[in-house]
């Protein structure tokens, strides 16, 4: 089987690395906050040249905090996308705002930034883009409609550990940037983990104090705040990995560019497309294709395991039903969903097993579409 994502053969190319640093925070006990963690803030900022990081339990909540932190609640609006994973949409709606949607572009999957200013209105508060499969959204045009319209702007960079828009890293772009360690990310822990990165001190300063019970002082809580904090063990993985994060990166963007070498001229598959002024990581791999469960069922019996990201929109999920949004209100959206297929993509994968993927993959649409 060559799987999706391959966890373990990551694990084992740092085994002794990984579990020394873990061994490491055993002996010293010290689990929760400490010295492992602030370590791992300093070099996460550096890396993204950011000013400041704060490590929190999750993406989610990452996400989350730094609204809360910049005073988003209830009667507000964050203008989003519904392609992307749940999460983005729940931190908003956990603060008591609203998220409203706009579509994404044909090209990128990524949000439409024509789209933005007609989303406006007097609720809104700020504009939460989203670096899906890895490739940053068009900073450029949302930073000079976000600083018109005196909104802020919050990255949604979950899968986007290292990606650069117009030469830039993306921590720069935006008044937070937040991250997510979830295992199969670019930069994973082993468990939940999240972090913040911005310049603004007195930002990350007020998202430490929220993720830890609204206090800096073991027992004066200031803020009515929650717990979600970044443990020792996670900090320590993440600090070993770290080092190798460019690394990684690396070797994703010679697999994606094998892969779109490889199926360039296949009929039926919309290849995915980077922005000129991008610089993607490729967390993901993202085709888009008909007759997707037929694919994936055919590429299963050959032994290869193909994800999707994602089936079913945000705005279309039961938990957002009451905002009402009719079908076809985001056209580009909808049909990505159906369509989008995500085949295996990490460092580790052998450069013959992605060549086994792309010919198998080009054979079953032979078999499928001589049907018609």
């Amino acid at each position: 089987m060559i799987p999706l994502v391959d966890l373990k053969a990551q694990y084992e190319s740092l085994r002794e690395e990984i579990n020394a640093g873990i061994q490491s925070v055993l002996d010293k006990s010290a689990f929760v906050l400490g010295e492992e963690v602030q370590k791992f803030e300093k070099d996460f900022a550096a890396y993204c040249s950011g000013k400041v990081c704060v490590g929190v339990g999750n993406g989610t909540d990452a996400l989350y905090l730094t609204l809360k932190a910049l005073g988003i609640g209830p009667g507000d609006e964050v203008i989003t996308v519904s392609h992307t994973f749940i999460a983005t949409a729940e931190a908003i709606s956990l603060t008591g705002a609203q998220p409203v949607f706009v579509d994404i572009r044909e090209d990128t999957m990524l949000m439409n930034a024509d789209l933005v200013e007609a989303a406006i209105t007097k609720k809104s508060r700020a504009i939460l883009p989203v670096h899906l499969y890895g490739q940053p959204c068009d900073m450029k045009s949302l930073s000079a409609i976000a600083k018109r319209y005196n909104l802020w702007v919050i990255q949604d960079a979950a899968q986007a550990h290292g990606a650069f828009w117009q030469g830039q890293p993306i921590a720069l772009l935006g008044d937070a940037t937040c991250f997510s360690f979830y295992p199969g990310k670019n930069l994973g822990a082993y468990g939940d983990g999240g972090a913040v990165v911005s310049q603004n001190e007195e930002l990350i300063s007020k998202i430490r104090k929220l993720a830890n019970h609204g206090r800096v002082t073991k027992y004066s809580h200031e803020l009515v705040g929650v717990n979600s904090r970044l443990d020792s063990l996670q900090a320590a993985v993440l600090r070993i990995k770290l080092r190798y994060l460019n690394q990684w990166n690396e070797a994703r963007c010679r697999l994606a560019a094998s892969y779109l070498d490889a199926l360039k001229e296949t009929k039926e598959i919309f290849l995915p497309s980077v922005h000129k002024e991008a610089s993607s990581v490729w967390h993901l791999f993202v085709v888009r294709i008909p007759k997707r469960e037929d694919i994936r069922n055919l590429m299963k019996e050959h032994k290869i395991e193909t994800g999707i990201h994602y089936p079913v929109p945000v705005h279309q999920q039961p938990a957002y039903q009451g905002l009402r949004i009719p079908k076809g209100s985001l056209p580009v959206t909808e049909k990505a969903a159906a369509e989008v297929l995500s085949l295996p993509l990490y460092p580790e994968l052998l450069k013959e097993n992605l060549e086994i993927v792309a010919q198998t993959l080009k054979e079953v649409l032979e078999r499928l579409f001589s049907w018609k």
